[in-house]
């Protein structure tokens, strides 16, 4: 019996209906997707107002990270009136890319011609002014003392792009992509790789910056493997085993990680352990090895123990309730289903995470809401850190749960001429 036949049947009436009001959801979700030509705003993109840029007295460390600040946490989304645009993000359109290749041409009737679309877009997005293929977000922003410019490389954009186009290399076998990714990890490892006496890790968000953040760290050296795998050149493989060794070293007892090292870091999110187990999951299958199989089973069972509530909701913190927040919604899903082969109830609780997601923070209008607090629910839609995840959540869980989607089953939406901006 196949793992995904062995899946399916664990899988009770309860969740087959839920993957039935998952996929009808995807329907509607790419249309709403689609007609905002896949561009939309960012929790922290308040520096793309022509309202503040108009106001050069305003204009400086405090005061930008302060306008950031409120805008995210804002329950009204007050956007529109700062003449804010929506704009398509790298980032986003590499999720929604990796999304694509996962459905068939039944399910997506303008599928090829909507790979192409994010090819052609990402593509033109690349940070201007570099020499390797990098990218960076749509939006200046304002961190603890450094103003990152729009468009400016970062090692987190440029690895998930560089990601989806090898998912396009895997599947379509285009070697523009592989060209491209390929340029991103000679980018991470010349640029952003750092060594110094027995400390090492990635620069971020800029190469200027050394620090030690353990999901950077996981998620480069599994592209550097990825990389390594597909053109059998094995230099990646010493820094992305060090780095990983490095991080791996540094979970704590109880199968966590801190999000970092520094003292400002010792924080343990959901989203971003998602990011080390999938990344650790990636480069075990790459190198082909087991050494790393108890710190993931470690940290697998710390995740499932601390992340998730009864009914199905998720937590952004391990040790407090709020916020719930979308973003660690789709990386639940998707980590949960990364690791089904291990546990035989990871596809039931995902289907319970979906539903909770369905029923708490799903608006009718075909998008998903950004977060709930204790007292109020921010509602603001967000491309990058909402929608497109969220988007590849349903398409992960629909494809791997092991069911597989009804004869019936419409396709996901009739083809919509839209002009890339």
């Amino acid at each position: 019996m196949t793992a995904a036949r062995a899946q399916s049947s664990q899988v009770g009436p309860q969740e087959l209906k839920t993957l039935k009001l998952c996929q009808e959801a995807l329907q509607k979700h790419l249309k709403y997707c689609r007609e905002n030509n896949w561009a939309g705003y960012d929790p922290y993109d308040a520096l793309n107002s022509k309202l503040f840029k108009s106001l050069p007295f305003l204009n400086f460390g405090l005061s930008r990270l302060v306008l950031t600040q409120l805008l995210k946490r804002s329950p009204v989304n007050f956007r529109g009136l700062m003449l804010m645009p929506k704009t398509q993000n790298p980032k986003a359109l590499a999720l929604f890319l990796s999304s694509f290749l996962k459905l068939s041409q039944t399910q997506l009737p303008d599928r090829d011609s909507l790979i192409e679309l994010m090819i052609e877009r990402i593509i033109a997005l690349r940070s201007p002014d570099e020499k390797y293929w990098c990218w960076g977000y749509s939006f200046p922003w304002q961190g603890r003392g450094i103003l990152v410019p729009r468009g400016t490389a970062n090692l987190v954009c440029t690895i998930f792009v560089a990601n989806a186009l090898l998912d396009a290399y895997e599947k379509l076998h285009d070697s523009r992509c592989l060209g491209m990714a390929v340029s991103s990890a000679e980018y991470i490892l010349n640029e952003l790789y750092w060594t110094e006496g027995d400390s090492l890790g990635f620069s971020y968000p800029l190469p200027s910056i050394r620090g030690h953040v353990h999901n950077a760290n996981f998620l480069g050296a599994a592209l550097f493997c990825r990389v390594s795998r597909l053109t059998g050149d094995k230099k990646y493989i010493e820094p992305a085993l060090k780095a990983t060794r490095y991080s791996v070293e540094r979970q704590q007892a109880d199968g966590s990680w801190f999000y970092g090292e520094a003292k400002t870091q010792l924080w343990v999110d959901n989203f971003h352990t998602g990011y080390n187990l999938c990344a650790l999951q990636s480069i075990s299958r790459d190198l082909q090895t087991t050494e790393f199989d108890s710190c993931i089973r470690r940290g697998l069972e710390f995740y499932r123990s601390h992340f998730f509530l009864e009914d199905g909701a998720v937590k952004y913190f391990h040790d407090r309730t709020y916020p719930l927040d979308t973003h660690c919604v789709s990386q639940s899903i998707i980590t949960l289903v990364a690791f089904k082969d291990l546990d035989p109830g990871n596809i039931p609780l995902a289907c319970s995470v979906f539903q909770w997601c369905m029923d708490h923070m799903w608006d009718k209008r075909g998008f998903f809401y950004y977060r709930i607090l204790r007292f109020c629910t921010i509602r603001t839609s967000y491309m990058r850190w909402t929608q497109v995840w969220m988007f590849l959540a349903m398409t992960t869980l629909l494809r791997e749960s092991g069911i597989e989607a009804p004869d019936s089953t419409p396709a996901l939406a009739s083809p919509i001429e839209v002009e890339p901006r």
